[in-house]
This record gives C-alpha cells, sequence and structure tokens, in this order.
C-alpha cells in the first residue's frame, strides 16, 4: 500500500494584501488575493489504507466475546456513504454536498459499544478518472476495499440499479480477499414502501445474475435515523474477534487541521457551478491559539488557503466585493466553533495552483 503525505502545521504567508479577514467588517475586499505558490508545508506522513499499519490495538481488558474491525460504505456519487457514516459514529466527521466526488481522503470514523468497536472507513467514490488526482482517489479506493473486513454497498432507493453499480460489485467481485458484503438500500425516506419493495426485490436479485452473496440486506435512511441501528448490528456481528484497534473516547483519527479545511471545502462548494466543485481544495496554512486570552476565554485563530485552478474560478469564490467569500466563512466558522468548543476567528487566502490535479507537485503539496 502507498502513503501519501497531508499537509498540516503552518506553512509561510506572503503578505496581508492576499488575506480576507472575514471577522472584520471594514476589510478591503477588493485587493489583490494573487497566488503564492511558494508556500511552504509541513508533511506529515498517514495511512491512508484500512489495513496494516491503521491503527495499533490498545491495551484494554477485553470482555469475552468482543469484536473489533473495519468497514467501509462504497456506491455511486451521491449515494449516502459519508451522511451514513456521519449517522453511525453520532459526529460529522465527513463532509457532505450534493456534488459528486466530494470525498477525497480517506475518513476513518470510530463506533465503541460494550461488546465491539466498529472503524468505519470513508472513501472517495470510484469514478472514472479524468486528472491524476481522480487515479489517486482511484488508487485509495481500491487499497481500502482490500483491507476492510465487511463492506456495505450503497444502493440509495430513488435511483435504479445500474451499470455503475454492477461494475462495482464486480470490481470487488475481482479483489484477491474478498470482504464480506452487505447491501443498504439508502435514502427511503425519499421513496414509498412500494417503492422501497421493489428496490429490495432488484437488490436481492442481484445475488445470482453477479455471483455474489449478501450477508444481510437493509433498508436505511441516515437523514432520519430510520433502521441506522440495524445497520451497525449488521456490520458488527461480522467483525472478526479482537481487541479495540483505538482508544474508546476517539471518533476519528483524523487530524483537526484537516476537519477544518475540510468544513471550508464544504462551505465552498455549495451554490457553485458543476465543475467547479473538482477545482477547490483547502490547505490550513496555520492554526494557532490566541495569545493573551483569558484561560476561560480562548479563541483559536485559523488561516486557511483556498485553492482553484484559474483566475477565473477566484473570482466566483470570491464573489462581488468578496460577499461570496464572506459568506464561505461565516459557514466555516460557526462549524469550526462547534468543533473546537470555543470562538474561532478565520481568515481565508484565495489563490491559483494552474491545473492542479493534474500536477504531481501540487498533488503531493495538497496531500493527495
Amino acid at each position: 500500500m502507498s502513503d501519501r503525505p497531508d499537509p498540516q502545521g503552518p506553512g509561510t504567508r506572503d503578505g496581508e494584501p492576499d488575506d480576507i479577514d472575514l471577522n472584520d467588517p471594514d476589510a478591503d475586499l477588493d485587493e489583490d488575493l494573487d497566488a503564492d505558490l511558494d508556500d511552504g508545508l509541513d508533511e506529515d506522513e498517514r495511512a491512508l489504507a484500512a489495513g496494516a499499519g491503521a491503527a495499533a490495538a490498545v491495551a484494554y481488558d477485553i470482555p469475552e466475546g468482543f469484536h473489533s474491525g473495519f468497514a467501509c460504505f462504497v456506491g455511486r456519487p451521491n449515494a449516502g456513504k459519508s451522511t451514513l457514516t456521519n449517522a453511525i459514529v453520532g459526529e460529522k466527521i465527513a463532509i457532505t454536498s450534493s456534488k459528486p466526488q466530494t470525498t477525497r481522503r480517506i475518513i476513518r470514523g470510530v463506533l465503541n459499544r460494550p461488546d465491539a468497536q466498529l472503524v468505519l472507513v470513508d472513501t472517495p467514490g470510484l469514478h472514472r478518472p479524468r486528472t491524476l488526482l481522480g487515479e489517486r482517489l482511484n488508487d485509495l479506493v481500491y487499497e481500502t476495499w482490500a483491507g476492510v473486513d465487511v463492506i456495505g454497498v450503497c444502493l440509495p432507493c430513488n435511483q435504479r440499479i445500474g451499470p455503475g453499480d454492477e461494475f462495482l460489485l464486480k470490481e470487488i467481485a475481482e479483489l484477491p480477499r474478498r470482504p464480506k458484503l452487505v447491501a443498504l438500500a439508502t435514502k427511503t425516506d425519499l421513496v414509498s414502501r412500494e417503492r422501497i419493495g421493489q428496490h429490495l426485490l432488484k437488490i436481492a436479485s442481484m445475488e445470482e445474475q453477479l455471483g455474489l452473496t449478501w450477508e444481510a440486506i437493509v433498508p436505511v435512511s441516515a437523514l432520519t435515523d430510520d433502521q441506522v441501528d440495524i445497520v451497525v448490528d449488521e456490520l458488527v456481528a461480522l467483525l472478526p474477534a479482537g481487541p479495540p484497534l483505538f482508544p474508546d473516547d476517539e471518533v476519528t483519527d483524523e487530524p483537526v487541521e484537516t476537519r477544518i479545511a475540510e468544513l471550508i471545502r464544504e462551505a465552498a462548494l455549495e451554490g457553485v457551478s458543476d465543475e467547479l466543485p473538482h477545482s477547490i481544495a483547502v490547505i490550513i496554512d496555520e492554526m494557532r491559539p490566541r495569545e493573551d486570552r483569558p484561560a476561560d476565554k480562548p479563541m483559536m485563530d485559523v488561516f486557511a488557503s483556498i485553492v482553484v485552478e484559474r483566475e477565473s474560478q477566484k473570482g466566483i469564490i470570491i464573489g462581488h466585493r468578496g460577499e461570496r467569500l464572506k459568506e464561505v466563512g461565516r459557514t466555516a466558522r460557526l462549524q469550526a466553533k462547534q468543533l473546537l468548543g470555543m470562538p474561532v476567528h478565520l481568515a481565508i487566502h484565495v489563490k491559483v495552483m494552474p491545473d492542479w490535479q493534474r500536477d504531481a507537485k501540487y498533488l503531493n503539496r495538497l496531500g493527495f
């Protein structure tokens, strides 16, 4: 398996004219926001696959019959994978969007029960790659599939099962070590009971059609929390016996800087054209506690960069007189405050990295 770097820690920043302080209503929003491609980034090598090296077993008094292991959800874009992951973990660890290929990183969420520890691995959607980034994301998907114990196949009830779903299952069937499969009929809240029944029959017929075995078929709505507990029970029942892999107070191994960067990207994705989301990346350049604050009134200063591929895209992100960027900042700042449990001062810088999705140097700097 291959490890790829994640950008973490502080980086150098060029100058204040390229920053928009989203907390200052009098900030000059018309100043130039030219890219600074010489920013330095600390790179922290992190395991991206869910298999060997993902976590070390934690010393515990293990109850008899305790189970632990990895599961991941697969499916076409917008099949409800990240939403279901968040619902099971009970906390927002993966961003969600109506835009396809929102997930770009391997994100692990941990659910602890008295009898088991379930590690959910949220992965990018498998797709036909058009860029070097797309190729690398697909590599991550295959690596993850090979390392998990159970795969939950998300088949949304509001969409007909088609060639894309069959392609995914055929790819899984060709794995040297095939994980156990659970079919998840997601988004039941969007359709009638009659439609759910038809969908479940179609899913069942795929066993003979594709030569696979479903360990279980579960209709579920992550949005309304309907049968989420049943999904958990089915996944846990398929995990091997073993000790916990993460501390019992940990819900994800994602660094907080990465989580905040994703919250900013999620806010930036809303309301943009279908092509622009693929061109957006976010870097946390620096994150530090505000000095000289009372111990009972802490504040976190966060300096971030939204990266796009063309000058015209920069204007879309900023909006007229910076209004759109200010809204992105407001939305992300509120979520970051909830995540950190303290007020957040957020300043966002917009930069251009030409065709970064196709440039290995840029991809490495951005952590892909």
